[in-house]
């Protein structure tokens, strides 16, 4: 039955819904007025002037699959009866007067497709049961009074390509769980109360196309993204701390530059301040420390109360080495934890209670220097880095009878040693694994971009990243690494850790006609 697009009016008959056989029903852009008759089948009444309230037994029609209400003059709750509609595909409320909050029991419209709600009177949280609904492609909520955070469980909206929350009261942040809906297109958040940073997953939606955060209280970087880049400046604005290489937009550099000012002449203001309050506190700790000498030095000559092995102010060099020698028994073999090529690490518990990790370099002959080049190597790459993915070092010793170098002792060991045991690998889990990788990655990113001149590390492997009790990862072994030599070509030979070399690295050696001297490649 179709009476759409005409002049009828009048209330729509009651006795319509008893008609059986009655499949389809469109009766919109007319002039129906009155309330909605219980009990009936699918039904298109847009665009009339249908009054009253949104009758509960509408969930009535278990076979109903498309319900268009928009348009009209409809109030009160939406019925919770809504959620027995299982078949529903197409749900559209918009444009009326519809209050409360949004039912849970939409979340029960596993089929639904199309759902807007846009322009009425609902209010409070959005209810995060539409995170079911993960056949939607098209959700709008605009223009009502929704307030409280974007739900995180939007990230459940795989084929979700256009959704609109503007012109709410929204809060918060926005979630990152935002950018795991890969298949959106289009996303409306204006007009909120949106604050903090956009977040940078943004630039990994390569299928976003409009994108619109106008009048929010975001600030801080735009993202990298086409959709951001290409956006009208009437999508962007109304925002106060917003930045970025966009037209419109100061620099982000600059304005980190203008905080920085900022912070100048405050600190220029204060200081005197705070400079005086700190020399008031000096010259009462003088006092104290003064009155307290002696007995400071009677503390200090006990061996129980002894100063840090790695206190700046009481170290020295010679008792540092013969604690060394002692707490490892002359280098003997019990308290060895590893060995490699050109030294072996042991572990030292000294008289303070410290514990440290000491590699100690074999002797070289008189006709070979390439461990003493290993340990000149390492001194000089480690004094020069300070990173929390690369092992902390302590300090050195060349002595005619032994060289060695002191570094944090990490309990966990290599990660060579936890892989290579059934119960220590399963104890590794994803989730350290990933950590470790991230780790890894950021000591050698800071390594090539952050050092001056870069350090190439040459050896990363299983047996050169350490953990510590937290499964953080912590680079070693910078016996072969290289410094590169700034706008200059650099070749070195090949070098590292069997097994660890890239095959078209070690091809290329092989073609240019080189042998290699450290390292083979495993085919499978």
């Amino acid at each position: 039955m179709l009476e759409k697009v005409n002049q009828i009016f009048g209330i729509i008959p009651p006795q319509i819904a008893n008609n059986s056989k009655l499949k389809y029903l469109d009766l919109s852009s007319n002039s129906f007025s009155g309330t909605i008759p219980p009990q009936i089948g699918t039904l298109d009444v847009s665009a009339n002037n249908i009054t009253g309230i949104l009758p509960p037994e509408i969930g009535d029609s278990p076979q109903l699959k498309v319900l268009d209400l928009s348009s009209n003059h409809i109030v009160g709750e939406i019925p919770s009866e809504l959620g027995k509609l299982r078949s529903l595909i197409k749900l559209t409320l918009n444009r009326n007067q519809f209050s409360g909050q949004l039912p849970t029991e939409l979340g029960s419209l596993i089929q639904l497709e199309h759902l807007d709600l846009s322009s009425n009177r609902l209010s409070n949280s959005i209810s995060g049961s539409l995170g079911n609904l993960v056949k939607l492609y098209y959700l709008n909520l605009s223009n009502n009074q929704f307030s409280g955070e974007i739900p995180i469980k939007l990230e459940k909206f795989f084929h979700l390509a256009d959704l609109d929350l503007s012109h709410n009261f929204l809060g918060e942040e926005i979630p990152s769980q935002v950018c795991s809906m890969q298949s959106l297109e289009k996303l409306n958040l204006a007009h909120n109360n949106l604050s903090g940073f956009i977040q940078r997953c943004f630039e990994e939606m390569h299928g976003l196309v409009y994108i619109d955060i106008s009048y929010n209280k975001l600030h801080g970087p735009i993202p990298n993204s086409a959709a951001f880049k290409h956006a009208p400046m009437e999508a962007l604005q109304g925002n106060k701390g917003l930045c970025g290489d966009i037209k419109g937009f100061p620099s982000c550099k600059a304005s980190k530059s203008d905080k920085q000012a900022s912070r100048k002449i405050w600190v220029v203001i204060v200081f005197p301040l705070l400079g005086s309050f700190a020399l008031l506190i000096s010259l009462i700790g003088l006092f104290f420390m003064f009155r307290r000498r002696s007995s400071s030095q009677t503390q200090q000559s006990s061996p129980g109360n002894a100063p840090g092995f790695l206190s700046v102010l009481t170290f020295d060099g010679k008792i540092a080495y013969e604690e060394i020698v002692r707490a490892t028994n002359d280098f003997d073999e019990e308290h060895c934890i590893g060995t490699g090529g050109q030294g072996s690490v042991y572990r030292a518990e000294l008289p303070s209670g410290e514990i440290v990790a000491v590699k100690k370099f074999h002797s070289p002959l008189l006709s070979e220097m390439t461990c003493q080049q290993e340990f000149l190597n390492e001194v000089k790459s480690l004094t020069e880095i300070r990173h929390r993915n690369i092992v902390k070092f302590y300090g050195f010793c060349s002595h005619a009878r032994h060289s060695f170098i002191v570094y944090e002792y990490l309990e966990m060991g290599s990660l060579a040693m936890i892989l290579s045991n059934a119960t220590s690998a399963e104890e590794l889990g994803w989730t350290q694994r990933m950590n470790v990788i991230k780790g890894v990655a950021d000591a050698l990113s800071y390594l090539h971009n952050d050092c001056f001149p870069p350090i190439v590390h040459r050896d990363i492997s299983s047996k050169n990243v350490l953990l510590d009790l937290e499964y953080e990862a912590h680079v070693s072994d910078f016996g072969i690494s290289k410094s590169l030599k700034p706008d200059s070509s650099n070749w070195t030979e090949l070098a590292g850790t069997i097994g660890y070399v890239a095959p078209e690295h070690l091809m290329k050696y092989w073609t240019l006609g080189f042998q290699p001297h450290h390292a083979i490649f495993e085919t499978n």
